[in-house]
């Protein structure tokens, strides 16, 4: 019976596809998101992610950039080749790596479950844990 279950359920998820989704179709928070740290700015895109457990909400921007949200409207990734704005990451965050690569911009961010990671104009990765503390680079 578990083993035709999880069948079942690979076999949805396989077949989920990408839905185009209006501005208003998104998650409160997520619409919230846009609003505040890209006042005015068109949406070029935006689909759903047609996962039946959790789906997920991408979105592009007409300045190209492109945001992921999770399905409540929480932000889990965002890609802004001109710079993530400043409140959009953890201060402690921001501050370590204006202090450190004070010529370097964040170009990406992501967050995980128990861990946060930035990409920096430099092409540095780093990684956060949960307490914000650097646990890792790669280059």
């Amino acid at each position: 019976m578990i083993m035709a279950l999880a069948v079942v359920l690979i076999s949805i998820a396989c077949v989920a596809e990408d839905k185009p989704v209006t501005f208003e179709q998104l998650p409160t928070a997520a619409k919230e998101f846009i609003n505040v740290n890209y006042p005015g700015e068109k949406m070029s895109y935006a689909f759903v992610d047609d996962d039946v457990i959790r789906p997920d909400y991408t979105v592009r921007l007409a300045n190209g950039v492109e945001i992921t949200f999770e399905h409540d409207g929480s932000l889990e990734k965002i890609e802004a080749a001109g710079g993530v704005p400043e409140g959009v990451v953890p201060v402690q965050i921001y501050d370590y790596v204006k202090t450190n690569y004070h010529d370097a911009v964040i170009v990406e961010y992501e967050v995980g479950r128990k861990e946060y990671e930035v990409k920096l104009s430099n092409r540095l990765e780093l990684k956060f844990n949960s307490s914000f503390r650097l646990k890792g680079l790669d280059d």
